[in-house]
């Protein structure tokens, strides 16, 4: 059964608890089948003879203004029994003051560059939040190893420069996790739940799109110009209001003329903004 602890002090006494590699999940809750694919990659670096705690906390530090923190779908006793499928040792799910105490200063992270781009240039600060609450979560479960999405791959690149910025972390390893899509090929999200049927219908193109710039750059087609395309597929899709299109090195630098790469989809379905990614290969400039 899936011990639940709401407290520091719980967790504490639970830590002095256990024994071998910890494996830690961070989430915000509303689990779905690509939490779990990461809470069994966590098992799978711990072994049986470690333990696998998954953190449900919706982080007010990286919404905006306007942002849809206050709706964010809240359903722990669904998600303790979805850990405890899983195998999970231990959830925890802390209120904010647990996290950010009033009389304890918490430090922050410069996360670069990289953090103004793409996401960051739509939700500014964004990034700071995340690598906030994912430095401070990591240190108070004491992690050994951490499992991120690559559906977020922009964060999963960011939060990978952690320890450099956090020598309390440097020990920490961080394992990125291939997508898990829903039956209908949408990159699995909490988000997907605020879709209506037909919006839901309306949506399929954002992986459609991820899959056009595949087949384009893997026939030899520029990626400045398969981005055109997979953005103007998208653009004249209905319901669908387009954020960006973007091919990346899998570093998220600049396209590489050939290679492996990286295409990024994020764009609106009525009120729902998802994301979506994938690996490609750049085979070159078609003669």
């Amino acid at each position: 059964m899936t011990v639940v602890l709401h407290t520091r002090a719980e967790l504490r006494a639970w830590l002095d608890r256990t024994r071998g590699p910890r494996g830690v999940v961070l989430t915000m809750g509303a689990l779905h089948d690509g939490h779990v694919a990461l809470m069994r990659a966590a098992r799978a670096e711990v072994g049986d003879a470690g333990t696998v705690l998954v953190t449900v906390f919706v982080n007010p530090t990286q919404f905006g203004p306007g942002e849809d923190f206050t709706r964010y779908p809240r359903t722990l006793d669904d998600d303790v029994a979805r850990c405890t499928a899983a195998g999970v040792d231990a959830v925890f799910a802390p209120d904010v003051h647990e996290v950010y105490p009033e009389d304890e200063e918490v430090p922050t992270y410069d996360p670069g560059p990289l953090a103004d781009d793409l996401e960051g240039a739509i939700r500014p600060g964004h990034f700071v939040g995340v690598l906030t609450v994912v430095a401070r979560l990591l240190r108070l479960t004491e992690a050994d190893v951490t499992c991120f999405g690559e559906k977020d791959y922009q964060q999963l690149a960011l939060v990978r420069r952690l320890p450099e910025l956090e020598p309390a972390l440097a020990q920490c390893r961080f394992v990125g996790v291939p997508i898990v899509r829903d039956a209908d090929g949408l990159a699995g999200s909490s988000r997907n739940r605020y879709l209506t049927a037909e919006e839901r219908v309306q949506a399929l193109v954002i992986p459609e799109s991820v899959r056009l710039v595949r087949e384009l750059c893997a026939d030899g087609i520029p990626a400045a110009q398969a981005e055109r395309v997979g953005r103007g597929f998208l653009s004249t899709s209905p319901g669908v209001t387009v954020d960006y299109v973007v091919v990346r090195s899998e570093t998220l630098g600049p396209a590489p003329v050939a290679g492996p790469a990286r295409v990024l989809v994020a764009a609106r379905v009525g009120t729902t903004r998802l994301l979506d990614n994938g690996p490609i290969e750049i085979r070159g400039v078609r003669p």
